[in-house]
């Protein structure tokens, strides 16, 4: 009798938790986002296949010349660094420092950007002073605190000396007479990083297939949306299409802890209206290219999703809501294209 009680409270049990478990999946299958996925529609779109703009004559000669020229640590005076020493393809085009160390071992003054989808930007570094990826790929070589290469002349002369740079020059800038110009390696270095676009789930989604984002995704973008990121963060780069003041609630420095107050594109124009105005950028792949801000002065996602809510939408988000958006952000992280690495 005893074994029959047990067994019977056991089938209970059993046919309770099951019923719990179905019960629970319905209720999470039943929930309705279509005002969402048409929102988010309205407000996101998916990443094209390649940055391309109308004038770029792009090719497979010039870009497979721009990926050579990408990965050449011959590009520096002493022949340490390369595009991607900074810019490493193999963790989301960032080194993930908060600064850069350059060919004489001096740290740069704010934190590299990643080079993934970089050229779907309105402009070129974080006070957007270059307007495309072409114009951005010649500063660094360039720059003392970089690559510290001393002239456009001195690389050319070096990129000279070698044949395979002799044949690839050529078959990618077949009309030109003399192809090894500074001006060809940064279309070159450019074509190259037209390709470097990483679609993820969240393109899926966008595409119109609501299946692509779980509910726990979606409740997140719904937070997000919320959150006012949207004011900033929307369009297919999920920013990358305008600056910003940082800091609209607050000084960002007595947020981030950061070391040296950086004047934004003041430091360019010297224009009051500029002080603290950067290029916002982009979410997308946002949770492999830590350390945040253009300083690298935050170390945690969580805390970057804090402080920007804090300082750009004057919201106070406790940690379930923060975690919530950061459920969503992943979404945002996609592939590099494996022809793209070495």
């Amino acid at each position: 009798m005893k074994k029959t009680v047990f067994y019977l409270t056991v089938v209970i049990f059993l046919f309770s938790c099951t019923n719990n478990s179905n019960s629970s999946k319905t209720e999470e299958s039943s929930k309705d986002f279509t005002e969402l996925d048409e929102q988010a529609r309205r407000l996101f779109a998916s990443l094209p296949s390649i940055a391309a703009d109308s004038g770029m004559n792009i090719t497979p000669e010039k870009i497979a010349l721009g990926k050579m020229l990408y990965f050449d640590n011959r590009l520096s005076k002493d022949s340490t660094q390369s595009c991607n020493t900074c810019h490493n393809l193999e963790t989301f085009g960032v080194d993930n420092k908060s600064f850069s160390e350059g060919n004489d071992g001096e740290l740069g003054e704010r934190n590299s950007p990643t080079t993934l989808n970089a050229a779907f930007h309105i402009a070129q570094f974080w006070d957007g002073r270059e307007p495309d990826v072409e114009a951005q790929a010649g500063g660094p070589i360039l720059n003392p605190v970089e690559m510290a290469m001393p002239s456009e002349e001195a690389v050319t002369s070096r990129l000279s000396k070698i044949e395979e740079y002799k044949v690839a020059f050529a078959k990618a800038y077949p009309e030109d007479n003399s192809p090894i110009t500074y001006d060809n390696l940064k279309k070159a270095i450019g074509a190259f990083e037209r390709t470097l676009v990483t679609p993820s789930k969240f393109d899926d989604y966008i595409a119109g297939n609501n299946e692509a984002l779980t509910n726990k995704e979606k409740e997140g973008l719904q937070r997000y949306i919320k959150a006012g990121c949207t004011t900033c963060h929307s369009g297919a780069l999920l920013g990358g299409n305008m600056y910003q003041k940082f800091g609209l609630f607050g000084d960002y420095w007595e947020y981030t802890k950061s070391d040296r107050i950086d004047g934004g594109k003041y430091e360019v124009t010297k224009k009051e209206s500029d002080k603290y105005i950067f290029k916002v950028p982009s979410l997308r792949n946002i949770e492999k290219t830590g350390p945040y801000f253009h300083d690298g002065s935050v170390e945690s996602l969580d805390d970057a999703i804090s402080i920007m809510a804090k300082l750009q939408s004057n919201q106070d988000l406790n940690a379930q809501e923060v975690n919530s958006i950061k459920v969503f952000l992943y979404t945002l992280t996609g592939e590099v294209p494996k022809e793209s690495l070495l």
